[in-house]
């Protein structure tokens, strides 16, 4: 992928590998460099499905956002810890269900939002918008959001690969801050990198990612991530292995499990 300047967005660095870009190299997207796919092909070659994951991820979103939208009637999402654009996005998945959804992101890396344009299209019927704020402050995602979002009535919470950026039981206010602000018939979306699946590999994967990227993963056991969900209600079939989250009927063969769990749960 060239890196010529015209492509390069103002004020970014090019030279240190940085972790939204790594990620955007696994899902074969365009924003990234040549130090991002060193650090990429290094990590895949301590687990080689590192790109796959990240590909599922993606996959779950969609499948989740879709059974959101068209089954259980939301209309509004809030897509906290968006990362880079690419395929599939939030609002492109939940406006091509239901034209009038509203979809804001949130993120606080430069680099997101010096792409944070090819987000911000939307339906006619429909709004998009992109609050530039740290998850750990929920005060101020929440204010943000409501400029776009009624948070009076139901919205769906995404959080996908951000929680284990934190390292602490803090992750755990945060979920429970932000759900507590949003209105009952709300939902959460999360996933998060455990090891029980490939072990060794996994933490290895890990151990030479925090040497390299800019923001360091906190593995957690299934047990823990399900904390997420207290007092909450999870829709089946809760919280397992990504590719085991309603797989779409077209899947052929069984699914394969990966090191990354997720689920959706519902605030009663």
């Amino acid at each position: 992928m060239p890196d010529s300047p015209s492509r390069i967005p103002h004020g970014i660095d090019t030279s240190e590998p940085h972790s939204a870009r790594i990620y955007d190299f696994w899902l074969g997207g365009k924003d990234h460099y040549p130090v991002d796919r060193a650090v990429g092909e290094q990590i895949r070659s301590a687990l080689p499905v590192i790109g796959d994951m990240a590909v599922k991820n993606r996959a779950f979103l969609k499948r989740a956002v879709r059974f959101l939208a068209r089954e259980r009637g939301v209309r509004q999402f809030l897509d906290v810890g968006t990362g880079l654009p690419t395929a599939d996005n939030t609002h492109e998945v939940a406006q091509a269900t239901a034209p009038d959804c509203r979809v804001v992101y949130v993120d606080h890396d430069p680099l997101v939002l010096a792409h944070a344009r090819a987000l911000l299209t939307s339906t006619p019927e429909g709004r998009t918008a992109y609050v530039d704020a740290d998850l750990r402050d929920p005060e101020t995602v929440l204010r943000e959001a409501s400029r776009t979002l009624d948070l009076s009535r139901p919205v769906a919470l995404t959080l996908l690969g951000v929680l284990f950026h934190v390292p602490d039981d803090s992750a755990y206010t945060i979920v429970r801050d932000l759900m507590a602000a949003l209105a009952p018939g709300s939902y959460v979306v999360l996933t998060h990198a455990t090891d029980v699946v490939t072990g060794p590999a996994m933490r290895e994967a890990v151990r030479q990612w925090n040497e390299a990227a800019s923001v360091p993963i906190t593995l957690r056991a299934p047990a823990q991530i399900e904390r997420f969900f207290q007092g909450l209600e999870p829709v089946e079939p809760g919280l397992v292995s990504l590719p085991l989250w309603r797989p779409d009927a077209s899947q052929v063969g069984t699914p394969q499990e990966i090191d990354e769990f997720g689920g959706v749960a519902y605030r009663p």
